[in-house]
């Protein structure tokens, strides 16, 4: 069987790519070829029109998109999870510097955020701040971070949509003042001198769900040898002994970037957060492997949560309901037990 996947340029599609180059895949009877995509509404679109055959996706626009509140209404389904956390927020070297945080604590830093934001929204010239999509974990760790240093993040700040490859240059640009984003892209910014890495999102939300394979609906059941393959690919992303392996892979075939030592040290949490050569170690930065992969209902739940409290849906015993019908862990259990 041969399978169009799409994937937007990012260390968690890692799962996906490594089913498609390791072999995973071939063994499952499978060839898959993968189509990067430039933004997470293109990918939206291609895979609700039937362009893609399934995708590596944003956890809220695959409920948002099933919803109908984001671009074509799709009936899709959510057989398996690919991990939990993996962003950060960069913030531009002059934003940080006239925010002068008095530690590195998240308390610090979102008070310190706040009280620039503040004096630039009564002056009428708001921060800028990037997210990858509306319906994106991003927005909601950003709306997360503001409210920890009391700031409304829809009266204070001008939210715009920058589509992951994009950031680093629109930051280097000054378009925006900083972004939620996620690996590598932080990283890179550091790397290229323009940005400093403010907080993890894996502080503002312990394991956060993020990306997801969703697939048509109606290809559920012969998309079970799609989720075996990709399952046992995140189990070899996730082990340290592949590490490096992985990462010349995503240098070579993800669009993430010539330099496979970064996205290793990305991979592994050991993350340089200023031009000044500050490190930051943190396992959890980005979550791969087995322990993240089962659709847990209570993931959708939460997310259908964050996007009520950003204004996006209304939550009704209906919206709910449709919104974790979305997510099949007896699918992902079907599939491993194939």
């Amino acid at each position: 069987m041969s399978l169009v996947v799409g994937y937007v340029p990012l260390a968690d599609a890692a799962p996906v790519i490594a089913a498609a180059e390791r072999g995973f895949a071939r063994a499952e009877g499978l060839t898959i070829t993968l189509s990067q995509e430039p933004s997470w509404a293109t990918l939206r679109d291609r895979l609700a029109l039937g362009h893609l055959d399934a995708a590596h996706m944003l956890a809220p626009l695959a409920i948002a998109s099933a919803l109908g509140r984001s671009g074509p209404q799709a009936d899709l389904c959510v057989p398996m999870a690919l991990n939990r956390n993996g962003n950060a927020i960069t913030l531009s070297n002059p934003l940080w510097a006239e925010m002068a945080p008095a530690s590195e604590s998240l308390d610090d830093v979102a008070q310190a955020f706040a009280r620039i934001a503040r004096a630039r929204a009564e002056e009428g010239r708001p921060l800028t701040i990037g997210t990858v999509h509306p319906f994106s974990s991003h927005t909601y760790q950003l709306r997360l971070f503001a409210e920890r240093g009391g700031l409304d993040l829809r009266r204070a700040l001008r939210l715009v949509v920058v589509p992951p490859p994009n950031t680093v240059e629109a930051l280097k640009r000054g378009i925006i003042d900083g972004f939620c984003v996620g690996a590598p892209w932080n990283s890179i910014a550091v790397e290229a001198g323009i940005g400093r890495i403010a907080a993890l999102g894996c502080a503002i939300v312990p394991d956060c769900p993020e990306k997801v394979l969703a697939l048509p609906a109606s290809e559920a059941e012969a998309g079970l040898a799609l989720v075996r393959a990709v399952h046992r690919a995140g189990i070899w992303c996730a082990d340290p002994g592949n590490r490096t392996e992985l990462a010349a892979l995503l240098a070579d075939r993800a669009g993430l970037g010539p330099d496979a030592a970064l996205l290793a040290r990305v991979l592994a949490g050991a993350l340089t957060v200023d031009a000044g050569g500050t490190t930051w170690s943190e396992p959890a930065y980005l979550r791969l492997g087995a322990e993240t992969h089962r659709p847990e209902l209570d993931q959708a739940r939460w997310l259908v949560g964050q996007m009520a409290a950003c204004g996006q849906i209304e939550t009704t015993a209906d919206v709910t309901q449709r919104a974790t019908a979305l997510y099949r862990p007896d699918l992902f259990m079907a599939a491993l037990s194939g």
